[in-house]
Order: C-alpha cells, then sequence, then structure tokens
C-alpha cells in the first residue's frame, strides 16, 4: 500500500487554515474604487486579471480533484489490506494453511495455499516492496489510514473553498462589466447632449 499524500493546509496566525496557497478572491465592494487600482486602465483589462485568476481557479479545482479521486481509491485498498491482515493475525498461530485467491491479471484469480506466517509484503508504490513483521504493517496500514483520511477531509475543505472563490470572482466579474455598460451608456447620454 502506498502512503497517502495530501492536502493539509498550514494553520495561519490567527487561528483560520491556509488552503494550499490557494489566494483568496476580495468582493469588489466599491467597483469604482477597484477601477481605480493600478493595473485596471480600463474594464476590458481588469475583466482579463479577474478572468486570469478564474481560469487558475479552474485549474487548481482539476489538480485538486484528480488527488481527490486518488485518496478515494486509495482508502478502500487500505482498509482491504487491514482485514488481510487481521485475519492473517488470527491465523499466526494455526497449524492450517490459508487458502486464499490471488488477483493475477483483470478478473483472473489463481488459487493458493498460505502457510501461517508472521512476515508480509507490502506493495509501497515507485517499485518499492518492503517486508514488515504483520503487527508492524498493521500499524504502518492503519497509520496511512488516517493520514488518508485526514487528507481527504482537508481537500473537501479546499474544494469548498475554491468554489467560494469561484463564486466570488465571477460575482466581481458581473459588477465590473455592469459598471462599464453603466459608464459608456453616462458616455453616450452625456455625447448626445453636447450635441443637442
Amino acid at each position: 500500500m502506498a502512503a497517502a499524500q495530501g492536502g493539509r493546509g498550514l494553520e495561519a496566525g490567527n487561528g483560520r487554515r491556509l488552503h494550499l496557497g490557494i489566494p483568496e478572491a476580495v468582493f469588489v465592494e466599491d467597483v469604482d474604487a477597484f477601477m481605480a487600482q493600478p493595473g485596471n486602465e480600463s474594464a476590458d483589462a481588469a475583466l482579463r486579471k479577474l478572468d486570469e485568476r478564474y481560469q487558475k481557479y479552474k485549474f487548481m479545482e482539476l489538480s485538486l480533484a484528480q488527488r481527490k479521486r486518488r485518496l478515494k481509491s486509495q482508502i478502500p485498498e487500505i482498509k482491504q489490506t487491514l482485514e488481510i491482515l487481521k485475519y492473517m493475525q488470527r491465523k499466526k498461530g494455526s497449524p492450517h494453511a490459508m487458502e486464499t485467491r490471488f488477483l493475477l491479471a483483470d478478473n483472473l484469480y489463481c488459487k493458493a495455499l498460505v502457510p501461517p506466517t508472521d512476515r508480509v509484503c507490502l506493495w509501497l508504490g515507485a517499485n518499492v516492496m518492503l517486508e514488515y513483521d504483520v503487527d508492524e504493517a498493521r500499524a504502518l496500514l492503519e497509520k496511512n489510514l488516517a493520514t488518508a483520511a485526514r487528507n481527504l477531509e482537508a481537500l473537501e475543505d479546499d474544494l469548498d473553498f475554491l468554489r467560494d472563490q469561484f463564486t466570488t470572482t465571477e460575482v466581481n466579474m458581473a459588477r465590473v462589466y455592469n459598471w462599464d455598460v453603466k459608464r459608456r451608456s453616462r458616455d453616450d447620454s452625456g455625447a448626445a447632449k453636447s450635441k443637442a
């Protein structure tokens, strides 16, 4: 079993959890003040910046979703391996061999008799397999399962935070766009009045 890795956020000084370095989208309360900031010379420039940030959020979401899928597939594998180890621990003192089936390929299994043993080999990934005492292997897998569950919870939290950033960015884009429409309407009506 591979040791679970994942996204635990860091704690900020005020006790709030930082979300994997995901920048927080600040709600644009005052569009006039926002448009007066450097880099926002036009509505198009401001919208491009907001859209760029939105696309970055989309990329982050894709990355986090992949990590979540990977963790969700690892957790059942770890649980299944733990069940096997618990069974092996119960059969450790028995003189009878255990009958089991090994997966050779997709949907192809082979029957085998395994004599009682106190050693197991765990596949750690990256072409690494290590031999452990059954008790050590169980402790390792229980630790990995707890870590994977914590990381999955943190990823869920990060994805929720990211969804909030999507919403805030979309609202900001709409507010800047509406501000520009109103500005153009005022400019057009002012130009029409000055011609008349």
